[in-house]
C-alpha cells in the first residue's frame, strides 16, 4: 500500500461532457475495474486517483469527474486549474451529446491551460446497434481541431485503458522532453508558473487518501 504514495509524477486530468455520457464509469473502470449500471449524475466534483508505468518512471494520475448539469458547471469551472489533460466524453449512441462537444471545447479552452492535452472520446461504443455518431464525423472534428480521438467503453471495458494510457503518456513525453530542455526547470516545483504543464501538483491540496472519492457539494 505505501506505494500509492510513490511515484515520479502526479498529473491531473479532468473528464468533461454532457451528463449521463458515462464519464464515472470510466473513472470507476481505470481506476477501480467497476463498472456500474446504476450510476447517478455525479453532484459536483469527485476524483480517484491510479498509478501507471511510463519509460519506468511511475505516473499517478488524479482524474477529476466533473458533473455534465448546467447548473453545477460555475462550481467545476474552479477544478480545470492545474489540470494537464483532459478527456471529452460523448456518447455515441445520443448525436446531441456529440453535438455539444464544441461547447465544452470552448470552455476548456477558456478556462484551462493553454497547453492543456485534449482526447475525444466516443463512448459506449458497446450500443453499436444505437450509433447516432459515426466514427469518421468524430475523427474530422477532433483533427479539425488538434486534438486526439478514440472510442471506448466502459461498460466492456474496450479501450479504457488505452484511453488514460494515450494521454497520461502523452504529457510524460512532453514534461520528461521539457525537462530535457531546460535541466535546471521547475522540477517538481508545483510552485513555479514558468512550465506550461506543471509537473507536480501540490501534494497537500488534491493528493490524500482519505479524498479518493469525494464530493464538494455533500
Amino acid at each position: 500500500m505505501a506505494r500509492e504514495d510513490e511515484y515520479d509524477y502526479l498529473f491531473k486530468v479532468v473528464l468533461i461532457g454532457d451528463s449521463g455520457v458515462g464519464k464515472s464509469n470510466l473513472l470507476s473502470r481505470f481506476t477501480r475495474n467497476e463498472f456500474n449500471l446504476e450510476s447517478k449524475s455525479t453532484i459536483g466534483v469527485e476524483f480517484a486517483t491510479r498509478s501507471i508505468q511510463v519509460d519506468k518512471k511511475t505516473i499517478k494520475a488524479q482524474i477529476w469527474d466533473t458533473a455534465g448539469q448546467e447548473r453545477y458547471r460555475a462550481i467545476t469551472s474552479a477544478y480545470y486549474r492545474g489540470a494537464v489533460g483532459a478527456l471529452l466524453v460523448y456518447d455515441i449512441s445520443k448525436h446531441g451529446t456529440y453535438e455539444n462537444v464544441e461547447r465544452w471545447l470552448k470552455e476548456l479552452r477558456d478556462h484551462a491551460d493553454a497547453n492543456i492535452i485534449i482526447s475525444l472520446v466516443g463512448n459506449k461504443s458497446d450500443l453499436r446497434h444505437l450509433r447516432s455518431v459515426p466514427s469518421d464525423e468524430a475523427k474530422a472534428f477532433s483533427e479539425k481541431n488538434g486534438i486526439s480521438f478514440i472510442e471506448t467503453s466502459a461498460l466492456d471495458s474496450t479501450n479504457v485503458e488505452q484511453a488514460f494510457h494515450t494521454i497520461l503518456t502523452e504529457i510524460y513525453h512532453i514534461v520528461s522532453q521539457r525537462q530535457i530542455q531546460d535541466p535546471s526547470g521547475p522540477h517538481g516545483n508545483s510552485g513555479s508558473n514558468t512550465a506550461p504543464i506543471p509537473l507536480r501538483l501540490p501534494s497537500t491540496e488534491f493528493d490524500s487518501k482519505s479524498k479518493q472519492n469525494t464530493s464538494c457539494c455533500s
